[in-house]
């Protein structure tokens, strides 16, 4: 803030003497820093500011006005300094009145002349005159406005000059505060000047009474003679020629005084027009200054002198400044349309929009040239958004040559700034890759994204910035504020609230159904893919390009959220950010699972310690996914997968299967379970329920698979049995006492043992569960060859119950011995009976 400056001081004057419009040049110090920081000028009490010449801060040119005052001080006042003071004074001169013929030393101002002819005064200009003070008292003018004497006496005057003249007028305009005193000595004054005119008109009389006597007599004579004569206008008669000498007497009058006086009227009309001219030469500069100060961009200089102006002259009734002034109001109204279309301009800084509306403001421009502002940049936006699809589109399609440099995300650009400067939410923020050429390689519907969040992110701002100070007024001036201007437009503003909020939610709507066009086209309707979509999605995005545009959205909000915009008119954000992170959730896993499939290709079937592969991960992944997507045909799929990928040649299709088992086993009793923890830990609400159904999918695997592994296991074992047992035409009708275990059975005991060992050598956990089952299968197909037979003999009834006996006590103890050699629990379905 600049210190104030000192008041000023007025030290001389020159002439120190004058008669009224007398041109004076005022010198002394601190007289202003400019002509608009000179605010007031008075000499003798009359304010002489409208004739006032800046020309430095210590000389001011003016003219003294006729002051009430014969001697008085210089005061000015400035915008700096305030009111200053005076060491020296001006001495009026009151003028003399000279004659039309009377000789002069000097030219004269001549406000009044007198008619030595008519014996009268005769003004040369309406705006010189100034009538003396009739009441002879001081006049004490009051603060009753002009406006309001005008509704009170209409169709009069306080000019006691005019026809209409009304005293109570003229007393409340120019003695509210007269005491009843002072109007008495004023009415004394009255009775004064009357008796004085009378008794001046009297005496006048009395002095040429002879005079006038004589002129009585010749014309009682002259009457009496036209009576006589009898005759009026004939020609020849007296009366005519008595005219004839009057009209003779009046043209040699006028040829002596017509050079004379038309001399005195050309000098007279001159000096007028000299003296109006340097009177009011602001008027008359005014148009080519202000189109000076229009071209040189100085539009608070224009508005100023317009306000000026327009004060002084705006009821103004003399032709020539009505002129003039209308000639002002064109060139005004000429920079009304000037400022109104830089404002309407695109694009145009938020500093610029509201300096222009404030100066729309001060010329009182019609309408509302904030809104229209509002307004244009609404449309505006919408239309960058809309050209930023279509030029990508183009692109993308072949037609449109980008230069390099047209869609490229600069790195001063609103998105790139907020993502440098953005906190890390929600596991951190994207960074912009170093490589220059990231922006050529990503997909244009990425690149799109970012440039319709950049625009949005650049150009909303100062939109909800120019709304609210259009709301709270602050975009208008002082000059506004006295006018009730600002008013008038807040009221405007309250009732565009809703409007407003309409142009925020379609620029909201706008950019998410450019997004859902790009994007989600399945998420609109049939219409809006017309008007939004024409993208190409014959690729769709992976989800590593979807993270990037869901952080990319989700900048966009937060900077919109920053600026104190409603939640509700975000709202549509951020339902678009909820199914943009479903849709990047879903192509993830998509993409994952097909990645987790052909991981399978990479199996090397290598058995660690816990009797898994790595093919346990890729199965962890998968069936999480499985449980996702709530798969029912999961086994059918894994096991064409594994029917086809897995072909490792030194491995046998059951001990391939064997070692999926074991997998699926460690997955159901380990890996799930730590994975839930760290689902739930992590705040995954529906991890027991994927967990549940990936659970319930590895089963039906799981169980498939043992299926086909028993069946591929138990089927030779069993399948032997028939023909072992009737090997050599064997009878049960007829046959020997047993004395030894046939070979069917140890074949039999044989295999199975092979079985242990290539289960045991896989996992130990599944010895159990895969004997059990085999070994139940065995009993059973042994108990339907017994039901097949219709008797026995003897000896055959024997060997069936030695054989049943052994083969319970051999099954029991066998089964036994590797539930202790294993330290797992037999299999529920191996308490058979039948064994």
């Amino acid at each position: 803030m600049s210190r104030a400056r000192q008041p000023p001081l007025v030290t001389g004057i020159s002439p120190n003497e004058g008669a009224p419009w007398t041109k004076v040049t005022i010198r002394g110090e601190n007289l202003g820093t400019g002509p608009n920081d000179l605010i007031g000028l008075s000499i003798c009490g009359h304010n002489c500011l409208l004739t006032a010449e800046w020309m430095s801060a210590s000389k001011i040119v003016c003219r003294v006005g006729p002051a009430k005052d014969d001697k008085g001080e210089i005061i000015v006042t400035t915008r700096s300094g305030g009111q200053g003071t005076s060491t020296v004074s001006f001495k009026l001169l009151k003028p003399e009145r000279i004659g039309i013929l009377d000789q002069s030393a000097v030219w004269l101002d001549e406000l009044n002349y007198y008619d030595m002819r008519t014996d009268r005064n005769k003004g040369i200009s309406p705006l010189s005159l100034r009538p003396a003070n009739p009441l002879g008292i001081e006049i004490d003018k009051g603060n009753v406005p002009l406006k309001d004497l005008e509704n009170m006496f209409p169709s009069m005057s306080g000019d006691f000059t005019s026809e209409n003249f009304s005293a109570t007028w003229y007393l409340i305009e120019n003695h509210s505060s007269t005491s009843f005193e002072q109007l008495r000595a004023a009415v004394v004054n009255l009775k004064k000047q009357a008796s004085k005119k009378n008794e001046g008109s009297l005496a006048y009389v009395k002095g040429g009474l002879s005079t006038f006597f004589e002129a009585q007599d010749a014309l009682a004579a002259i009457h009496q003679k036209l009576e006589s004569d009898g005759t009026e206008k004939v020609e020849g008669s007296m009366t005519q020629r008595l005219e004839n000498v009057l009209n003779r007497a009046s043209e040699t009058a006028d040829t002596l005084f017509q050079e004379v006086l038309g001399r005195k009227d050309k000098a007279d009309s001159t000096r007028n027009a000299l003296n109006v001219l340097q009177r009011f030469k602001f008027l008359f500069n005014l148009p080519l200054n202000i189109e000076r100060n229009i071209q040189k961009g100085d539009y608070d200089v224009v508005i100023n002198d317009y306000e000026k102006a327009k004060s002084l002259f705006g009821n103004t009734e003399v032709p020539v400044f009505k002129k003039v002034y209308s000639e002002v109001e064109t060139r005004i109204e000429a920079l009304r349309k000037l400022l109104l279309d830089k404002l309407l301009e695109t694009p145009s800084t938020l500093h610029d929009q509201k300096r222009y509306i404030r100066y729309l403001s001060d010329l009182h421009a019609p309408g509302d040239p904030a809104w229209q502002c509002i307004v244009a940049q609404h449309k505006w936006i919408l239309q960058l958004m809309q050209n930023c699809k279509e030029d990508l589109i183009k692109e993308q399609k072949g037609t449109h040559t980008l230069g390099g440099v047209s869609l490229e995300l600069d790195r001063s650009s609103a998105l790139n700034r907020i993502s440098l400067s953005a906190p890390v939410k929600r596991g951190g923020s994207f960074q912009t890759p170093k490589d220059d050429s990231w922006h050529y390689k990503s997909p244009q519907q990425v690149r799109f994204v970012e440039k319709l969040s950049d625009v949005v992110i650049s150009q909303l701002p100062n939109f909800w910035k120019l709304w609210i100070s259009y709301v709270n007024g602050s975009l208008f001036s002082e000059t506004g504020e006295k006018s009730g201007q600002v008013e008038k437009l807040k009221k405007n503003a309250r009732q565009r609230q809703n409007d407003f909020k309409g142009m925020i939610e379609e620029v909201t709507r706008r950019l998410v159904q450019l997004v859902r066009g790009a994007l989600l086209p399945s998420s609109l309707t049939e219409q809006q893919l017309r008007q939004y979509g024409g993208w190409d999605t014959k690729t769709p995005l992976s989800g590593a390009w979807l993270t990037q545009v869901i952080h990319t959205v989700r900048l966009s909000h937060e900077a919109l959220s920053a600026l104190e915009i409603p939640n509700d008119l975000l709202q549509v954000i951020q339902d678009l950010l909820q199914d943009l992170r479903v849709h990047c959730l879903l192509t993830t896993l998509q993409h994952t699972e097909e990645d987790v499939k052909r991981l399978a290709e990479k199996e090397d079937w290598v058995v660690d310690n816990e009797g898994i592969t790595s093919l346990v991960y890729v199965l962890c992944f998968y069936y999480i996914l499985s449980g996702l997507f709530h798969s029912k045909n999961l086994k059918i799929k894994n096991l064409r997968i594994n029917g086809v990928c897995f072909s490792r040649p030194s491995l046998s299709s059951e001990q391939r299967l064997l070692i999926i088992l074991s997998n699926c086993q460690y997955l159901e009793r380990h890996t799930f379970l730590s994975l839930a923890e760290h689902l739930e830990k992590n705040g995954f609400t529906t991890a027991e329920k994927i967990i549940r159904v990936s659970i319930e999918a590895l089963r039906q695997l799981d169980e498939y698979l043992f299926e086909t592994y028993i069946e591929k296991k138990s089927d030779p074992i069993v399948g032997s049995l028939e023909p072992g047992i009737y090997a050599g035409y064997f009878d049960w009708k007829d046959c020997l006492p047993p004395t030894g275990v046939r070979s069917y059975l140890k074949e039999a005991l044989v295999s199975i043992i092979s079985v242990h060992a290539e289960v045991f050598t896989v996992s130990k956990e599944l010895v159990s569960r895969v004997l059990s089952k085999i070994i139940e299968a065995i009993a059973e197909e042994m108990s339907r060859l017994m039901q097949c037979v219709s008797s026995f003999s003897k000896n055959g009834a024997l060997q069936v119950q030695v054989i049943g006996t052994w083969k319970t006590r051999r099954s029991f103890v066998y089964v036994k011995h590797l539930e202790s050699f294993s330290g797992c629990p037999m299999h529920p379905k191996a308490n058979n009976p039948i064994l």
